[in-house]
Formats: structure tokens, sequence, C-alpha cells
């Protein structure tokens, strides 16, 4: 159950400010990774796969605020790009979120082709693994298309899930529901493998560490 008072106005007056320690079960996910993975999508004879190399950069933010709902969270950005060639593949940005008083998970989806998406699910502090969905026409948690994709790749659905292997080590599997005219649904997939290559950077208003000590800020 929530943990948050009635009154929506109310904002907490004490929460750490260090994103990296409430993170929860993103708390692995923070940092760098790279890796390779197959991306399978439509194309006119019927469906195609294709290899692909992967950059994903997960960065924390400041705990975020709506009246009494807390939030941890991390700023994201993948990069795909094909092995034969360096124009880019894929390009996406967006947020993972979590929050701890209902343990759960939101992933904030745009793409440069014209369109966004927010994911939801439910994950424990400690999960290895975690599942996050959208639907096409979703009050909360949907999906939403320019004029061309809605037209020509209408995405019905979208779910993502995540496993850490290691600390090191995440695989993913991705499921996008395409209807395209004429055709019936097709599960546009990307599965891949990466490895932790970077750290992530404090957020900004965590505590600083001065000559040996840590410097704490003052909570709002």
């Amino acid at each position: 159950m929530s943990k948050r008072p009635l009154d929506i106005y109310t904002e907490p007056e004490d929460f750490d400010l260090d994103t990296l320690k409430n993170l929860g079960p993103l708390t692995a996910l923070a940092g760098i990774w790279e890796g390779e993975g197959v991306d399978r999508h439509p194309v006119a004879e019927g469906g195609e796969d294709e290899p692909y190399l992967e950059r994903m950069e997960f960065q924390p933010i400041d705990p975020q605020l709506n009246g009494p709902q807390l939030l941890y969270g991390l700023r994201y950005h993948v990069h795909v790009k094909k092995l034969t060639e360096p124009l880019t593949f894929h390009d996406q940005i967006g947020y993972w979120l979590w929050e701890p008083a209902t343990k759960v998970l939101l992933q904030t989806v745009a793409i440069p082709r014209g369109q966004v998406a927010l994911a939801r699910g439910i994950a424990e502090p400690g999960a290895k693994s975690f599942t996050v969905r959208a639907t096409l026409g979703a009050e909360c948690f949907g999906i939403c298309s320019a004029t061309f994709l809605q037209k020509h790749f209408l995405t019905r659905s979208y779910t993502q899930t995540l496993t850490f292997d290691s600390p090191r080590v995440l695989t993913y599997e991705q499921d996008t529901v395409l209807e395209t005219p004429g055709r019936k649904p097709f599960h546009h997939t990307d599965r891949a493998t990466l490895e932790k290559v970077g750290e992530p950077t404090p957020n900004p208003a965590a505590p600083k560490k001065v000559k040996g000590r840590t410097k704490r800020n003052v909570t709002v």
C-alpha cells in the first residue's frame, strides 16, 4: 500500500538527497553499458533480423517531488548502430523512475521518429529482473505516435524486461507489437547483452565528499 499522505499538496520535509542510495531495483542500472544485440523488424517481405551495437548511459537525477509523491530516478540515453555502417540505427532518451512508497517503476520513452511512451511495472528494492509495459489507448501508461507511424506502423503495446545476470552484465528483451496495413500484428523484438563499462556520476544535490569526509547538504 502507498505510504503517501492523503493531502496531495504536502511535500516531504526530510528525505535523502543521494539518489544512488535510493534507486531500489534501478541501483544496478546506474552507469554506462555497452554490448551487442539483435533487432527483428518488419520489412516488405516479412521480417528481418539485424545485429547491432549498443551503448546505454544511465545517470542519477535529483529526487523528484509531486506533492507527497517522492521519486528517485535515472536519466538515460540509448544509442544503437548497425555492425556495418556508422549511421544511427536507433536513438532513445528518457527516464527510469522508482517510487519507494509503492514500489512502482516508470520508464519514459522518446524516439526521434515521432513517438513517446510511458511504461509501468512493479519491483522490489533488490529485484534482479523487472518488466514494464505500455499499451495504446491506456489512460495513464500509454503510447502516443505522430501521424505517419500511427497510420502505417501502429504500435499496440510495448514491453521491456531487464535482467541483471551479474552486477556488471545486463540482458534485456523488448517486444513492440506493430500493426501495418494489410498484415497481421508483428512482434518487433530486441534482445541484447551488455557489460558495464563506466560508473555513474552522483546527482547534483547528493552530499559531496570534502577532504576525506562527507559534506551533507541540507534537505528540504
